[in-house]
């Protein structure tokens, strides 16, 4: 009795062990087949584990066709680094101590940007940006610079040139010109030297005070002459001033469907800054002997309207159309950096173009209607001539006039004495 019992035991095993080797084939684990498989969270898909807790369930498993870009990564792979500055083209930390020049500097809530913006026009936006590693930063006490030693002489000879005592206060005056015919040249040519300009249609010369007041007493003789700034237009070193003559000019750019309300439409209108934009920023050199400028001039000018037809039927008016107009414009833009000696002149011709401010009125030939008018062009004249130091302003704040300030920038590191 005990064999035959064994046997039967022996016989249900291998039926079982027939059976599940039938449930679950070598064929169940190729890709596509069905067989006894726990289902793949999320996290268990992406990172190729599974949850060996979970209780089998049967599933039908169809993989998802792959594309080149699965594998790459979503996210820049980030790193903490090695916690310090990188210093192999030997850079060096150094503090300028800007005060000198930002207490005396009352028109900005930021002057410090001022000695920013010339340091990036003196060693371009991608010194900081590339390598070597570079660091700028400033607020209203301290520039701070991280560079290479060559790298810090440029910036302390920048920083010394808004701090100097010979530079506060020294103001500049601007006048902005134009005359109708460009032949006051044929008077002015053997008072004037050129210099180079990289502008296209812009010329550049430099006249000594005692000629720049011959040639502005002759060009105001003119009829054609006409002043669009006042004659004592100040701009201070170091700083940036902007002349504007901008005034909007709106039209009819299109049409706004309106369907309920008759005639079944509303224009739409446009608006467009028409007249000149100049921004001028001067910096002597440390013993006031040159100047640099970045002159930035933008003149805009509607030359005249092209009319056009738009066909805008209704339930109503089938042939109804409205007129929308399309501006011809002239715009020109120059961005450029001029040096020359303090104790002369510079000017600039923009060249015959469009006005920079609005005409006057001509009562002659305005009451004539079928006399065409076109748009106004003159030749633009910039005259920029130092006029030395102003008179000192007050220390916000303070209630006196400011203290003298040392020639140089000082440094606020006080292990290192040099330059660099």
């Amino acid at each position: 009795m005990a064999r035959f019992a064994a046997s039967v035991v022996s016989l249900l095993v291998a039926a079982c062990f027939a059976v599940s080797g039938f449930c679950q084939s070598p064929d169940a684990t190729r890709p596509g087949a069905t067989g006894w498989r726990a289902p793949l969270d999320d996290d268990d898909a992406r990172y190729g584990s599974a949850d060996s807790s979970s209780t089998p369930t049967q599933t039908s498993v169809t993989p998802a066709p792959m594309s080149p870009q699965d594998d790459q990564p979503l996210h820049a792979q980030v790193s903490k680094g090695s916690s310090t500055l990188p210093n192999d083209y030997g850079q060096v930390w150094r503090e300028y101590d800007i005060t000198p020049y930002t207490m005396r500097v009352e028109s900005s809530q930021h002057p410090e940007q001022a000695i920013v913006d010339w340091i990036l026009r003196e060693t371009g936006y991608e010194a900081w940006h590339s390598t070597p590693v570079g660091l700028l930063s400033a607020d209203r006490k301290v520039l701070r610079v991280y560079h290479t030693p060559q790298m810090q002489a440029t910036v302390a000879d920048i920083v010394d040139r808004f701090v100097s005592t010979k530079a506060q206060n020294h103001g500049f005056g601007l006048r902005i010109m134009t005359l109708k015919n460009p032949n006051w040249r044929t008077r002015a040519i053997p008072l004037m030297t050129s210099i180079p300009v990289q502008s296209p249609g812009v010329q550049g010369w430099i006249l000594a005070r005692e000629d720049s007041a011959i040639l502005l007493a002759e060009l105001k003789r003119r009829t054609d002459f006409r002043e669009h700034t006042t004659a004592h237009q100040m701009v201070l070193n170091g700083q940036t001033s902007v002349v504007s003559t901008m005034r909007p000019r709106t039209y009819s750019k299109g049409i706004i469907p309106v369907p309920n309300a008759w005639p079944g439409y509303q224009p739409e209108m446009g608006q467009i800054e028409e007249g000149f934009t100049l921004e001028f920023a001067p910096l002597l050199s440390t013993d006031a002997a040159t100047t640099d400028a970045v002159v930035k001039l933008k003149l805009t000018q509607v030359e005249k309207m092209l009319p056009v037809q738009l066909e805008v039927p209704n339930s109503i008016a089938q042939n109804q159309h409205a007129q929308v107009d399309v501006p011809q414009l002239t715009m020109i833009q120059i961005h450029e950096r001029f040096r020359w000696p303090t104790d002369h002149v510079l000017l600039l011709s923009i060249g015959v173009v469009a006005t920079p401010g609005p005409e006057p009125a001509n009562p002659v030939i305005d009451s004539i209607p079928l006399l065409p008018k076109s748009a106004p062009r003159a030749d633009a004249l910039l005259m920029v001539e130092s006029t030395g130091t102003a008179a000192v302003p007050l220390v916000s704040g303070t209630g006196a006039a400011s203290a003298a300030v040392p020639q140089t920038a000082s440094r606020m590191d006080r292990t290192f004495h040099g330059r660099y």
